[in-house]
């Protein structure tokens, strides 16, 4: 009985908060019994999603960078608010062996190319997409995967493709994807809580 219930999760996030927003109201629909978004910590004190947690009333917690290289602090603080699993949605920051010890397949980001491809240190946003275009590429997509020590390496949960236009700019591919995030990572979460 105790695997049912409600998960709970801090998310990490560097930018915007789009995905975070997205979590965030997607666990709040009544039809989510699933997981709830507990806490959101940023490591950029400019960063928009400080304003979402704001206007949603999710605590938000402004980490340094220290923090997560030399993260014990930090462990016990998502421990003692016993937090389930941790979500990536847009940190750029590497999570220490340490974290990933202490939360073992509960750390999950998500990517937005087709991993291996496009992946790895400086990969992220538009620098991916500039890449994907430059590269005349006929797909991409979005990658959700566990985390482990190397960048967008982890065991892949799942990928989601779209089609490229030949006339496709990094804005139209920025706006599929994030079309496609948004629909596919608050379903994609749900069906691994489930089991």
């Amino acid at each position: 009985m105790m695997e049912n219930r409600i998960k709970k999760i801090a998310i990490l996030a560097s930018g915007a908060g789009s995905n975070a927003k997205n979590l965030i109201l997607d666990s709040r629909n009544d039809f989510n019994t699933v997981y709830k978004v507990e806490l959101v910590i940023t490591n950029n004190k400019n960063a928009g999603v400080i304003n979402v947690c704001h206007h949603l009333g999710i605590p938000c917690f402004l980490w340094k960078k220290e923090s997560f290289v030399n993260p014990e602090f930090l462990i016990n603080f998502l421990k003692n608010n016993n937090i389930d699993y941790i979500i990536l949605a847009g940190f750029l920051l590497k999570i220490s062996n340490k974290i990933i010890e202490n939360f073992p397949n509960k750390i999950i980001n998500i990517h937005p190319s087709l991993l291996p491809k496009y992946g790895g240190s400086g990969m992220y946003g538009n620098k991916v997409h500039e890449a994907v275009i430059n590269n005349k590429e006929k797909e991409s997509g979005i990658s959700i995967h566990f985390v482990n020590e190397n960048y967008d390496e982890g065991e892949i949960i799942c990928q989601k493709k779209i089609e490229l236009s030949q006339e496709e700019t990094i804005d139209s591919l920025l706006k599929k994807i994030h079309a496609l995030e948004h629909s596919e990572f608050p379903h994609t979460l749900r069906q691994l809580f489930i089991g």
